[in-house]
């Protein structure tokens, strides 16, 4: 049998030694290196799009859920409800409590109306209606020259300047929207745990289409949302497929040989990450908006259409890598001896992979880069909504340049591992971990500094920078996984990937839902990250050395991983093909 002709230039094994993106062309047979690379990352895309595709949606959902707190509390009735008290237009500088408050940190009234305005008689028509918006401020110090008030100046609380659905830190709101965005990570944990094994069991493809087509019947039946409850078991049933990114790093381990296999996981992943990001805006900007202003949908009707629209997407995608794809590049099928192993899963496995220090690090140091995202995804379109007082798509836009800043900076991380490996061998990779940590978490520090006494933009720019490195670690940390046990790679994957989750989960349970304060979680989250990026050092592989060890083995110290394929003869693979 004459020997495979490949696209791509390949290894002795056949995995592509290069990753050129416009090699498009070629069957199944002669390309199945980049045909696996585009539907990996589209439907790993596709995964974060329904993923997050309610996390922008959360004011609409609450909305109609009827859990706003002006909803539940109206303020005609309500007036001392501290979500009330505490509130301030910072568009236009007004405040509910038109006097200022009794008490600037834990209000529980507002302040009279200066005797001057509750004795002044009341003044005509046209001027109540104009002075809504009055504050004290605007009287200046001598209100004794106050002719006449009108009502709205006599009633010491400004109900006009609340939005649509109150729904800031504290109210019941807020915390119907965090539970769902904690069930949303949370199922993941348990569905990139297991995956590992389903990918020795089914291989790549049957595992991605499946997962696709299982997303698209419950992304569906968001639009079905009626409860508080089922609002958090949609989202929960929703991020197993999260579980997506097992698969795009394991399918990338398959095709490309470890001279490349840091930046095929990188680019695959990250701008796979961008669907998070795309989803931001484009469930709000895309499909809300448009159905609302321009075809005539009630609030209630048009996010309930828009979640229709990543539902069908997933089908076509699972049709597509199922009559497209290879597992690898000799075969249709994966089979578990490709990965120098007898026997498919077992629970030893696991045990093994766990009992090694330096997966337990990554797993750590991953849920402090990935977990960040995933929190930062669930919790900034809200931040930026209630805290900035943005518009719901301004927010959205906001919220989504960290997602979008995947399309090069996760690469980028990826790259950077590749070259500082090639240059400084494999200490290389845990030097460009570390960095990429420790300025997260700098930057993640200061975005937590931005108050709304400063323009929004403040806190984008922190949030691009932080998003850089936050993503960019990500890069990395997939750079070093294959190297952790080669054998156990998918394993290996599976685990630190849930460490991602778990990262998240702690994060929005333990900081952005139970802290009252809007910018403390994002302060004693930065440490979280800090300490996570001081455990690098720990890290140690004997042929490769460390941070500051070199390798016990000085010949393998520059013998990066890289460079390293095992070698096949041509009858084998031919014998494979």
């Amino acid at each position: 049998m004459a020997s495979q002709q490949y696209v791509c230039q390949v290894d002795a094994t056949g995995k592509a030694t290069e990753m050129p993106l416009h090699r498009i062309w070629g069957s199944k047979e002669r390309n199945p290196h980049m045909r696996a690379f585009w539907l990996n990352t589209l439907s790993f895309f596709l995964a974060f799009l329904g993923w997050y595709a309610l996390a922008p949606l959360g004011v609409y959902v609450t909305a109609s859920l009827k859990v706003c707190e002006n909803q539940l509390y109206p303020p005609a009735e309500f007036p001392k409800r501290k979500a009330y008290l505490k509130y301030k237009n910072v568009d236009k500088q007004l405040f509910y409590c038109r006097y200022g408050k009794n008490d600037i940190k834990d209000p529980t009234e507002c302040k009279d109306v200066p005797a001057t305005i509750a004795q002044a008689p009341l003044c005509g028509a046209n001027a109540a209606s104009a002075s809504s918006g009055v504050n004290v401020s605007d009287l200046g110090a001598n209100t004794s020259a106050v002719a006449c008030a009108t009502a709205q100046m006599k009633n010491r609380y400004n109900p006009s300047v609340l939005p649509k659905c109150v729904c800031t830190a504290g109210t019941e709101c807020k915390g119907v929207i965090d539970n769902a965005g904690i069930a949303g990570v949370a199922s993941t944990i348990f569905a990139r745990s297991i995956f590992g094994s389903l990918l020795e069991r089914f291989g790549p493809v049957n595992v991605q289409s499946g997962l696709l087509l299982y997303g698209s019947i419950v992304v569906a039946s968001a639009s079905l949302i009626s409860a508080p409850w089922n609002f958090a078991l949609i989202r929960f049933l929703i991020g197993v497929v999260g579980a997506s990114f097992v698969t795009c790093q394991f399918w990338s381990y398959l095709m490309f040989s470890k001279n490349i296999v840091g930046t095929a996981n990188a680019v695959a992943a990250g701008w796979g990450n961008l669907g998070g990001g795309f989803a931001q805006f484009f469930m709000v900007k895309a499909l809300v908006e448009p159905f609302i202003n321009t075809h005539g949908m009630t609030d209630d009707l048009a996010w309930r259409v828009s979640m229709l629209i990543p539902a069908g997407s997933y089908l076509i995608c699972a049709v597509a890598i199922q009559t497209l794809c290879w597992d690898t590049p000799n075969g249709r099928r994966f089979h578990i001896s490709e990965l120098g192993k007898t026997n498919s899963f077992s629970v030893k496995d696991y045990v093994e992979v766990l009992k090694d220090p330096r997966a337990l690090i990554m797993i750590y140091q991953y849920g402090a880069c990935f977990g960040a995202e995933l929190a930062l995804n669930n919790v900034l379109p809200t931040h930026f909504q209630t805290y900035f007082q943005m518009k719901s798509g301004d927010a959205a836009l906001a919220a989504s340049s960290m997602g979008l800043m995947n399309f090069f900076s996760r690469a980028l991380g990826g790259i950077a591992s590749d070259w500082l490996n090639k240059r400084f061998g494999f200490r290389g990779r845990i030097w460009a971990q570390f960095i990429c940590l420790f300025f997260e978490a700098l930057f993640l520090f200061l975005l937590g500094r931005c108050s709304d006494e400063r323009p929004w933009w403040h806190a984008l720019l922190a949030l691009l920078a932080f998003s850089l490195f936050c993503e960019a670690c990500c890069g990395t940390s997939y750079s070093i996984v294959p190297f952790v046990n080669a054998k156990q790679v998918a394993i290996v994957s599976a685990l630190i990937a849930m460490g991602g989750n778990i990262g998240a989960v702690l994060a929005q349970w333990c900081l952005y839902k139970t802290m009252s304060d809007v910018l403390l979680p994002f302060q004693v989250h930065a440490a979280f990250v800090l300490v996570a990026a001081l455990l690098t050092p720990l890290m140690y592989w004997p042929e490769y050395g460390g941070m500051f060890r070199r390798a016990s083995v000085p010949a393998l110290e520059k013998a990066a991983p890289s460079e390293k394929a095992t070698e096949v003869a041509p009858s084998e693979k031919e014998a494979t093909v």
